[in-house]
């Protein structure tokens, strides 16, 4: 089975060709195709390679992002980077959707009701939900009346405890759809099974803490398989410091901008999703990487203070949300990193866990060190390895995510379910 994923959002798109045969492998595939469109001022940067190691990198002007993406799935049959002969080898395509709202959680083909649901919560994610959808059409458009599938970010968390759903608002915010979602469910799903996997337990009997770490940051609770919490809430803004989002903050300071500083519900927007976390703190940059750079730059010493105050808020609040889902556990068997921050900086990683040790958690230095080393034990992936101690009590462990084989996955399995039923 010939599976195409569209993972669209706010400022990229990327898109992975599984090929799947009558039973799913146990580590991931490699993609026999996949391709990737960042968008900045009005140009799209195009990056794409197949599996024969042929790859093709570009940056041209665009009018639109419909424009640009049916430049990228062309690609995919035709030119240097063919994978297929046309768009009638694919067998399904399957979308990333960031909200399902409170009508959608599990994997749905995509009909004119699903989509109407997905436009209706877009105002919870305007960026993303509004992007998925044009992807929809353009898969429409290019290869017709193909089966796709929504496959939604929230519906991991559906197994929240009302406790950890409901706001402590009027009941009547519930009523109307205010309530905690959860999102990054596809990974956080991911990784607990992976975990599961490299450890070689049953998922039923873990109690684990899964750190997706990237632009946007979320924990997950997760036992026995299921969440049953998760700091990011009713929007992907609550819960960790992030990138350029400022996660939780004094709803009093949202109600004072509003009624001293006469800020308008768009400004609030803005500053709380694109001016603050990371970027806001330091006036340097989202990026950890810079952050932590700066924060070492003693000939600038005034950058490095402000670097070093973002990555301190950054870390705090880390320990202090890996702690509260510890508590909702009742106790823990393996944290997990995940994420462009979570998988590739182990300054993060090292400063996190320090703080549990009490807990039993204990890092190697040599296999937390950012190269792989000869006696770091790597597990079967090479992209996943176990950073603990031999004597740790608590197992500690990087794993690649790999939002875009879920989405397989889960397409693979409705796929065959319908088939057969």
């Amino acid at each position: 089975m010939k599976v195409l994923v569209l993972n669209s959002g706010s400022s990229s798109q990327k898109s992975c060709l599984y090929e799947i045969g009558d039973a799913l492998p146990d580590d991931p595939p490699g993609c026999a195709w996949e391709g990737k469109i960042e968008w900045t001022d009005h140009q799209a940067e195009f990056s794409i390679k197949n599996s024969r190691g042929v790859s093709r990198k570009d940056q041209t002007s665009v009018g639109s992002r419909g424009e640009a993406i049916e430049r990228l799935l062309h690609s995919l049959w035709s030119g240097k980077t063919q994978a297929i002969s046309g768009p009638a080898d694919i067998d399904v395509v399957g979308h990333r959707v960031v909200h399902g709202g409170p009508q959608h959680f599990e994997p749905a083909l995509v009909t004119a009701e699903v989509k109407s649901a997905i436009e209706g919560v877009s105002v919870f994610a305007p960026l993303h939900n509004r992007a998925e959808l044009e992807g929809m059409e353009m898969v429409a458009k290019l290869l017709g009346p193909m089966s796709q599938i929504a496959v939604f970010d929230t519906g991991f968390h559906r197994t929240m405890p009302l406790s950890a759903v409901t706001y402590p608002g009027p009941y009547e915010w519930f009523e109307q759809g205010i309530r905690r979602y959860g999102f990054h469910g596809i990974n956080h799903q991911y990784c607990a099974q992976r975990a599961a996997q490299l450890l070689g337990k049953n998922l039923n009997s873990l109690k684990l803490v899964t750190c997706h770490l990237g632009n946007g940051c979320s924990l997950a609770a997760i036992r026995e398989g299921r969440s049953v919490d998760t700091t990011m809430g009713f929007t992907p803004l609550e819960g960790l410091m992030m990138g350029t989002r400022s996660g939780s903050v004094d709803p009093g300071i949202l109600t004072y901008l509003m009624r001293e500083k006469h800020f308008s519900g768009q400004q609030l927007d803005e500053v709380l999703n694109q001016k603050s976390g990371l970027l806001g703190v330091s006036g340097i940059s989202s990026d950890m990487r810079q952050i932590l750079a700066a924060s070492k730059n003693v000939d600038e010493p005034e950058k490095m203070a402000r670097a070093k105050l973002a990555l301190d808020i950054y870390i705090h609040r880390l320990r202090s949300g890996i702690g509260a889902m510890i508590a909702v556990l009742g106790g823990i068997d393996a944290l997990v990193f995940t994420a462009g921050v979570g998988e590739n900086s182990p300054e993060v990683r090292a400063a996190v866990c320090d703080n549990f040790a009490f807990l039993g958690v204990k890092l190697d230095q040599q296999k937390n060190a950012p190269s792989p080393l000869k006696n770091a034990s790597p597990l079967k992936n090479d992209n996943d390895k176990d950073i603990s101690a031999s004597d740790a009590a608590v197992r500690v462990l990087v794993i690649r995510a790999e939002e875009d084989w879920m989405i397989a996955r889960q397409c693979w399995n409705l796929v065959r379910q319908q088939s057969s039923g």
